[in-house]
């Protein structure tokens, strides 16, 4: 007998054993698109459903039960709120999140985006691109059409131009300005904790302090006010690789 405040039904579980499958947690209030993707990726011998999710709670539930990939998810289930991104990847940090929405307009993909999920794609994507959208963002890519790519540059221009107003400078340690350093040039936490001579969690703990002194959300902002406030020289950028954060 199921229970009734299971999360996931054995009925709604993909059966076929797909060894080093794509696995997929499927998050939709309608069930209609959970059977219809659900057949669709069927058809593939690397993508499996591993659970099914009709609502939030449902889907918390889902992530903290079945290891996953990715998470593709209904725009609607977010209810005009984004906390549902960031609780999801606290529960699970590997996974990737794609959001179907049925219209796309600029402040929330760009949110959606900034949140952390990987992809936004539309509720009528053809079952061939659904398909290479999920293979591309679980082997680490992001997929953005060129609408959200417009969207996303606007936002970040009305960023930057925010960012060159006149303001006091805060004052960056030099341990800060070697990380700093290090982001201008694009390079990921660990390739900064391996230059420096250090471990990913000090690297995270000081980029956390650089983005409450600067008043930035993420790497781009970083560097978008690092570019417009001339706050990184060359010889600076340079002299990060001898500098140490422990």
């Amino acid at each position: 007998m199921k229970r009734a405040n299971e999360s996931v039904e054995d009925d709604e579980i993909e059966s076929e054993d797909k060894p080093g499958a794509i696995r997929i947690i499927l998050a939709d209030s309608q069930a209609i698109y959970r059977v219809g993707i659900r057949k669709i990726f069927a058809l593939e011998d690397d993508l499996r459903v591993v659970a099914q999710a009709e609502s939030v709670d449902n889907l918390f539930a889902a992530v903290e039960r079945f290891p996953s990939d990715v998470v593709l998810l209904e725009g609607g289930m977010l209810s005009g709120t984004y906390d549902v991104i960031p609780k999801v990847l606290q529960l699970a940090p590997q996974v990737k999140i794609i959001v179907q929405a049925a219209q796309s307009e600029e402040s929330s993909t760009v949110e959606m985006y900034r949140r952390g999920v990987r992809g936004v794609i539309s509720r009528a994507i053809s079952p061939d691109l659904l398909v290479k959208c999920v293979r591309k963002i679980a082997h680490g890519e992001t997929w953005i059409d060129n609408q959200s790519v417009n969207m996303v540059i606007e936002a970040y221009r009305s960023q930057a131009a925010t960012l060159v107003n006149p303001r006091s400078q805060p004052k960056l340690s030099a341990k800060e300005m070697a990380i700093i350093a290090c982001i201008t040039q694009g390079k990921r936490n660990k390739e900064i904790a391996y230059q420096l001579g250090t471990s990913d969690q000090v690297v995270k703990n000081y980029l956390r302090k650089i983005y409450d002194k600067l008043g930035v959300g993420d790497r781009l902002e970083l560097a978008l006010y690092c570019l417009h406030n001339k706050v990184i020289q060359s010889d600076e950028a340079e002299s990060s690789q001898g500098v140490s954060p422990r």
